[in-house]
């Protein structure tokens, strides 16, 4: 089975990993959070091509995986087409899932939940375009809902009203809604959430078909049997807590990467 490099710019990927690991259950995953430069979401494109060429360049150096999984809908929408360029192994995208929530819609009306940086890239239009002919798509960027996902995942209670206040724009703007595509990893953590504030919509994750695709895109690729390991680009004030939480997804302990080849600096650290 693969050994498969799991990117996201901090957590959000993580909902990628437990399908990954329904449909590769032998597989080893090295999950590589680049928690050092989050979020993404605002950050200039230029600068983010840069940075996540460098990281994932780095994981892959110290690593070696056999295929990168890129469960981050920023990363694979700006810098999909550069990192294959750049690299020969296979490299899996995640993309929002316009297709099936159009597909879906009754009404002809569906909802993106995304950052907003993936809200106006080109790919996005191509998308809709390709698989969304004839629906209305209403597209909301809201840089609250990662964090309050990375808080969540470190044992907030998500606040139900400021999630509500963070997601109305989208309904208030086209009630005619029934099917709505989640379009930044981060986001499916806080699907009970969704799903819990809007029962009649349909809400749609991009993992599954992230593990589908990774699995077809890796049959009969071998690994070498090693560790599960959690990497993160930055030292964490709770690395005592994020340690017990992803140990809990099956990764034995948090290490640092080795950034020799990262150029760009973070503003921000988690």
């Amino acid at each position: 089975m693969p050994h498969l490099l799991v990117f996201d710019s901090g957590i959000g990927g993580l909902g990628v990993v437990a399908p990954l690991r329904q449909v590769l259950p032998d597989a080893r995953l090295t999950y590589l959070a680049d928690n050092g430069f989050y979020p993404y979401g605002e950050k200039p494109d230029d600068v983010l091509i840069e940075r996540i060429l460098a990281v994932i360049g780095a994981g892959i150096a110290q690593v070696r995986p056999d295929a990168v999984v890129i469960a981050c809908n920023t990363a694979s929408t700006i810098a999909l087409a550069a990192l294959r360029a750049r690299f020969a192994l296979p490299l899996i995208g995640c993309v929002p899932p316009i297709k099936p929530a159009a597909a879906a819609s009754r009404s002809r009306h569906i909802g993106l939940l995304a950052t907003a940086a993936t809200t106006r890239r080109p790919y996005l239009q191509d998308l809709v375009e390709k698989f969304a002919g004839g629906c209305a798509v209403h597209s909301l960027g809201k840089p609250v809902l990662a964090d309050m996902a990375e808080q969540k995942f470190r044992g907030t209670a998500v606040d139900m009203a400021a999630l509500q206040a963070a997601v109305a724009p989208l309904f208030e703007a086209a009630p005619e809604i029934d099917a709505v595509a989640i379009g930044c990893t981060h986001y499916t953590s806080l699907l009970p959430e969704f799903s819990a504030l809007y029962p009649g919509i349909s809400w749609f994750d991009p993992a599954p078909a992230v593990a589908r695709q990774a699995q077809r895109m890796t049959a009969g690729l071998g690994a070498d049997g090693g560790p599960q390991t959690f990497l993160t680009t930055a030292l964490m004030p709770d690395d005592e807590l994020m340690a017990r939480l992803v140990a809990a997804h099956g990764f034995a302990g948090v290490k640092i990467l080795d950034q020799e080849n990262c150029v760009a600096e973070p503003d921000r650290l988690n």
